[in-house]
């Protein structure tokens, strides 16, 4: 079963890299920029029509929702019941719902399966995938997922994965701002980050974020892992599908100010840590 792999970029070099070494046939790999796609044990190919025709799987990764919808507008027609296409972008529900509908009026199947962690588990195969359609189709393309990820669960049917990544994601951002605003106050008080997380694993208020990101705070480096870019469009769909839902999100909120604000300073390259400088006040606006 051959498989080909739209969007190359932070996550998805690190996980097409992982299908090219545990898949035992051809891998493909096409991207908007030609550069990122020498990864060893894929064949590049030189455009989307091209990477669909050829694959039995067709796994997308890029940025947005609009850039999901134009790749699988683009590659309709090539589509049909001999292929399964696996959306692993994170994008708002509703549009991964319309793309569901477009892509089965040709037979084809399609399932959204969103990650969560970073650069470093993607390198690993270890991300966690929250999968969305039906149960038949998750358990087709489960060993390629098993490629890239470590836990694997099926949410419920096309749509629920990206839900439940968009809850994952905005209390992950919700911790992230509680670290950053205690961390701050710790330290206006002559507490380092340091002693701060040591002291902090010895209650209920340890986080699997705050022991990653500890070191990253107090060298103040915020090499991307994930974007605060990125992190900005996940909780703007957040905001969007809880307007949506009927659903309340005071805390969310505020976050959604700490991100706008840190946009504004220019920091959107940055790794989403880099929201510390922001609450901190490390970063002021010009």
């Amino acid at each position: 079963m051959k498989i080909g792999f739209i969007g190359l970029g932070i996550m998805g070099e690190a996980m097409c890299a992982n299908i090219a070494r545990k898949h035992n046939d051809t891998v493909y790999g096409y991207d908007v920029r030609p550069e990122r796609c020498a990864i060893e044990g894929v064949i590049a190919v030189t455009n989307s029509v091209e990477l669909a025709r050829l694959s039995d799987i067709i796994i997308t990764m890029v940025p947005k929702s609009e850039h999901s919808r134009a790749v699988y507008e683009e590659i309709l027609d090539v589509l049909g019941p001999d292929k399964i296409c696996i959306d692993m972008s994170t994008i708002e529900p509703k549009v991964s719902i319309e793309i569901n509908e477009m892509v089965r009026t040709r037979g084809a199947a399609f399932l959204d399966a969103p990650v969560v962690k970073s650069r470093p588990a993607a390198e690993k195969g270890e991300l966690g995938i929250y999968v969305g359609g039906p149960e038949e189709e998750y358990q087709k393309i489960l060993p390629v997922l098993h490629y890239m990820g470590r836990n694997v669960i099926r949410m419920g049917q096309n749509g629920a994965g990206l839900v439940m990544k968009i809850c994952h994601n905005a209390l992950v951002s919700q911790i992230q701002n509680g670290v950053n605003e205690t961390v701050t106050l710790a330290a206006a008080n002559g507490i380092d980050v340091m002693t701060f997380a040591e002291a902090i694993s010895y209650g209920g208020g340890q986080n699997f974020y705050l022991d990653s990101k500890k070191q990253v705070i107090r060298d103040q480096d915020f090499t991307t892992a994930f974007s605060i870019e990125n992190m900005n469009k996940d909780v703007h769909i957040c905001q969007a599908l809880a307007a949506e839902s009927g659903v309340e999100m005071p805390g969310e909120e505020n976050v959604i100010r700490v991100y706008e604000k840190a946009m504004d300073l220019g920091l959107g390259a940055k790794d989403f840590s880099a929201t510390y400088s922001v609450v901190s006040g490390a970063k002021k606006e010009a």
